[in-house]
């Protein structure tokens, strides 16, 4: 968790620099601060699976401990960010209180209403053809969840996420591994392109000046070093060796996909202008293009030094 403290706190002192000239006029700055404090503690999980098995690194003690802290930090990040949402809209501090009681007793609602529900019925079809009636009863759980934290105030995706964190992968209840095939080609085929063609729709390069590009690489710099020297140092910290904890860095500074779902919000809530989403999603693909290179960088570094 040092992984989001340090950028956390880092964004939030980038955020008191930017934002007189770059917040909307509707955002207060907590909420601006906040939400740049988040958007530099992302950690894209789905990408940094990718990376680890194309590099075959999944069975070395880096590879592990960066995927268990992205998961741990994904997780964490988006409760976070619900909070984030639920004091942007609301109008006082009070409010935002009040919002978060509701959204609570969602989340106790999935836990312990609609967790061994899902048990239950995978339980049942353990041994049996997944067919359309439970994939039916799935997805309509899914979009009653999605609607109901649309209709809290917070965002749709947060239900899907939720959702999908509650159903069962265990040997009685192999529910997950049995649904995720008939969405994941749906999802991969048509959906997530369509999300990159509306980030890209959105991100108006041609907005960016020549001094924009320099706030800009103040922004690259700084989700950097939040990201790489927070998870190295307390990597190294832990007893790591310092070719781990380096690895360990540049693979937590991957930011992807869960990045642009975060900006996206940000931007549909009025927090990031078309200029400032502009830039972070610049960022975004910076740090991501970036880790693959580190690796190879630090492989060689620490190969001569072995020689």
């Amino acid at each position: 968790h040092i992984s989001i403290l340090f950028p956390f706190f880092l964004g939030v002192l980038l955020a008191y620099m930017i934002y007189p000239s770059f917040a909307t006029q509707t955002v207060s700055f907590t909420a601006f601060a906040l939400f740049i404090g988040i958007a530099m503690s992302i950690t894209a999980f789905p990408v940094l699976v990718r990376i680890v098995k194309d590099r075959n690194i999944t069975k070395t003690s880096y590879g592990m401990t960066s995927l268990t802290c992205a998961a741990a930090d994904d997780a964490t990040a988006w409760y976070i960010l619900a909070i984030v949402i639920a004091i942007s809209t609301s109008t006082n501090l009070l409010m935002s209180v009040l919002m978060l009681i509701p959204i609570l007793l969602y989340i106790l609602f999935m836990i312990f209403v609609i967790k061994p529900f899902l048990q239950t019925l995978g339980a049942k079809i353990n041994n049996q053809e997944l067919d359309m009636r439970i994939t039916t009863i799935v997805l309509v759980v899914l979009l009653l969840s999605a609607l109901a934290t649309e209709l809290l105030g917070i965002h749709a995706l947060f239900g899907a996420f939720l959702a999908g964190v509650m159903m069962p992968s265990t040997k009685d209840s192999e529910l997950k591994e049995r649904i995720a095939p008939r969405l994941e080609y749906v999802s991969l085929l048509v959906l997530l392109p369509l999300f990159f063609a509306l980030t890209g729709l959105r991100t108006q390069i041609n907005l960016l000046e020549p001094q924009h590009w320099l706030i800009c690489l103040v922004i690259i710099a700084v989700a950097v070093v939040g990201k790489f020297v927070g998870s190295t140092v307390a990597s190294k910290l832990m007893g790591g060796s310092w070719r781990d904890s380096l690895a360990i860095g540049a693979l937590m500074n991957t930011r992807g996909l869960m990045e642009l779902i975060v900006l996206n919000i940000g931007y549909e809530l009025g927090i990031l202008s078309p200029l400032l989403f502009t830039m972070f999603v610049i960022m975004a693909l910076v740090t991501t293009f970036m880790t693959g290179p580190s690796l190879s960088l630090i492989d060689r570094v620490f190969q001569k030094k072995d020689n």
